[in-house]
């Protein structure tokens, strides 16, 4: 299920820079296509330190 739907949301950078209007939604498309990485990093960390500061006072 989840690989159709990653499938069918699949985006091609390079073709919306191409047709981008000016230089400015170049900046807008790099930032839309990490963000979900960043987002993801950051929760990861969260979850980490929580569970490490948790496992420190269980001690």
């Amino acid at each position: 299920m989840f690989s159709i739907i990653s499938l069918l949301q699949e985006i091609d950078i390079n073709e919306k820079i191409k047709e981008a209007p000016d230089s400015s939604y170049e900046i807008g498309v790099f930032i839309g296509s990490l963000l979900p990485f960043v987002t993801l990093v950051i929760i990861a960390y969260a979850i980490f330190r929580y569970n490490k500061n948790r496992a420190n006072n269980d001690e």
